[in-house]
């Protein structure tokens, strides 16, 4: 790992699969970056308890309202964060103009489909299944103020299979998902893709 890595702080609502999941390939692969902060929505989200087992610090930011985002972007500058990921976090941010294209996502469907409002975590495979659809994957995108809106860094597609339930495009889904969040987050560190407002 490089003499100094990018700080990132990590979004999450649920139970933090992401999070260990990056966690875990930035030290395998040596990716220059250190996850400083776990920030989540609900003081029950199971990702505070990895958190706290992977040694990163943690606060709960209840986000109830997007104006309320102010105190999440203030908690990752207090914190020294150059990077926010989101993984599974359910609150509408207001992305500050300074923050703009230093906040991810990944979104497990092929945006712009399945995605928007209410569209997360089973809903999205509940469509994709109802859409008869024969592909699925996930996105990672630069987060903008509208949900699951801002430009796409990449995708990663899955075959949906005839018999699939949501249980199981889901879990396919996220393991594309454990290799593509982390390649997106290279590609912006090297400076391979930049944010461009659209």
């Amino acid at each position: 790992m490089s003499a100094n890595p990018a700080s990132i702080g990590f979004l999450l609502s649920g139970g933090g699969r992401s999070l260990e999941n990056m966690h875990q390939v930035i030290e395998q692969r040596s990716i220059a970056a250190s996850i400083d902060l776990v920030i989540a929505s609900r003081p029950g989200a199971g990702g505070l308890e990895r958190a706290s087992r992977l040694g990163i610090p943690h606060q709960v930011h209840r986000c109830k309202e997007p104006a309320a985002s102010h105190q999440i972007f203030q908690a990752l500058d207090d914190a020294g964060c150059q990077f926010a990921l989101l993984g599974g976090w359910l609150r509408k941010l207001e992305i500050p103009q300074n923050w703009l294209g230093r906040v991810l996502n990944i979104h497990p469907s092929l945006l712009p489909l399945h995605g928007g409002e209410g569209c997360y975590g089973d809903r999205v495979h509940q469509r994709v299944l109802e859409a008869g659809e024969s592909f699925s994957g996930c996105s990672v995108h630069f987060v903008d103020d509208d949900y699951d809106h801002g430009p796409v860094i990449l995708q990663q597609r899955v075959a949906v299979e005839a018999k699939d339930s949501v249980e199981d495009l889901a879990q396919r889904v996220f393991e594309a998902e454990k290799i593509a969040y982390p390649r997106a987050l290279e590609l912006v560190l090297s400076g391979e893709v930049k944010f461009e407002r659209r």
